[in-house]
């Protein structure tokens, strides 16, 4: 028996679709446990390009078993689209290789529309929500109130709770927000056709997971977004509506903390932020606008351009002791080629201060200036490199100064977004 987590390290982004992608290799089973269909995990497999959105990265290898689990909110429109679009391109996809919670809760019409218009009479304060439903499904979740796959398997069940959960969703809307109220009728005409789709996929995902445990199996657990947009721990209030870090996991799917055995922290070689929020190494400069193009850093679910900046060690180090990493991932290392200097930030300056962490006053963290250490970059391409000693002397300099920063080794370093452009030098489930 082997569990690995999976988590991003910094504002999300950091490529963990391709890292799960490639520890998938090893693992049978492969779990998601929180999040909603806010995650975009870009995969390039020979060629080929894949989004997920709410699938585990594992679908795309034969003979694995996915699972979604309790932790996550569910978009069965969204999910149905994404099995759909998979078998279209070839996949097998059935209930012997995806199965999801029966408690995992469902995001509805109404969750989406209130998410929409409240972002947009926040104006110039809006905090960047994808729109998609996920915090206003969460609070659903959190008040007792919330749907879950379980009950639109029974059609009164999930008609009476449509019914009773618009009452208050409808008043908001027409006397609050000012805008149209949703006809329960509709909801359920339009989402309870989705009960035959998604009968078959559901399981007690917390009970598959102790079995394959007991069988000795692998398991990888896939996170989604970083681990300064959670909801406890991050910049708040510019966090998701989840606990992306890694104890949120067992919560998550269901599975005691004794059963981890490592936890995979990956880092983008740079650091990127989408939506509002405070970045204290962000650059509106010629090498932030570099790196975003090429780092083709836009989002995988919206888009939207990413905002770009030097590495933070800072928010790395919250990382490394929130999440009790194990091994770190490098990722995009290709991508700062070419930049001459490269700048990494050791601490924060704060009125007269010097901050070796993020505070938690919202206040502080955008009057933190970086302080930053320089180190010469390196002009090489690095494509094709498969051998950590292969790489230019500045670029194992800056891998090793990484490690140095977080006192976590390196396990993987990626090198562009196919498979096999990567070094691996320390498997966790080894």
């Amino acid at each position: 028996m082997s569990c690995v987590i999976v988590v991003g390290s910094q504002w999300g982004d950091e490529g963990k679709g391709k890292v799960v992608d490639l520890l998938t290799q090893q693992a049978d089973v492969v779990v998601r446990f929180q999040g909603g269909n806010n995650a975009g995990h870009t995969l390039v497999v020979n060629g080929n390009q894949f989004i997920l959105h709410l699938i585990p990265s594992g679908i795309l290898h034969p003979g694995k078993r996915c699972l979604i689990g309790n932790g996550v909110v569910v978009d069965l429109e969204v999910l149905h689209k994404e099995v759909i679009g998979l078998r279209e391109r070839g996949l097998t996809l059935g209930p012997e290789n995806l199965a999801i919670s029966g408690k995992a809760h469902l995001i509805l019409p109404y969750h989406k529309h209130l998410d929409a218009v409240r972002e947009s009479a926040k104006g110039s304060g809006s905090i960047g929500t994808t729109g998609r439903g996920i915090g206003p499904c969460y609070e659903d979740k959190v008040a007792r109130v919330g749907i879950r796959v379980s009950d639109i398997l029974d059609e009164q069940v999930f008609s009476d709770k449509v019914r009773e959960n618009l009452k208050e969703k409808n008043f908001l809307f027409e006397h609050y927000l000012k805008v149209a109220t949703l006809d329960p009728q509709e909801i359920c005409k339009s989402f309870l056709p989705l009960a035959d789709f998604i009968r078959p996929y559901v399981a007690d995902v917390s009970l598959l997971i102790d079995e394959a445990i007991k069988n000795k199996k692998r398991i990888l657990f896939e996170g989604a977004q970083g681990t300064h947009l959670d909801i406890d721990h991050g910049t708040y209030p510019y966090v998701t509506s989840s606990n992306p870090v890694a104890g949120s996991a067992c919560a998550g799917a269901g599975l005691g903390p004794n059963k981890i055995k490592a936890v995979v922290g990956i880092v983008k070689a740079y650091t990127t932020r989408v939506g509002g929020g405070p970045f204290p190494t962000e650059l509106s400069d010629e090498t932030g606008l570099f790196l975003r193009e090429k780092g083709g850093e836009y989002g995988a679910t919206t888009g939207r351009p990413r905002r770009c900046g030097w590495l933070d060690a800072v928010v790395l180090r919250d990382s490394a002791r929130l999440n009790g990493l194990s091994h770190l991932a490098i990722t995009k290392l290709d991508v700062l080629s070419g930049i001459k200097t490269l700048r990494i930030c050791t601490a924060y300056s704060y009125e007269g201060q010097t901050l070796q962490t993020l505070p938690a006053s919202l206040k502080a963290v955008e009057g933190c200036r970086p302080i930053y250490e320089d180190l010469p970059g390196w002009s090489q391409d690095l494509k094709g490199i498969r051998k950590r000693q292969d790489l230019p002397l500045e670029a194992r300099n800056y891998l090793k100064r990484m490690e140095e920063l977080m006192q976590v080794p390196i396990g993987i370093i990626s090198l562009g977004p196919d498979r096999e452009e990567t070094i691996t030098e320390n498997n966790p489930f080894n």
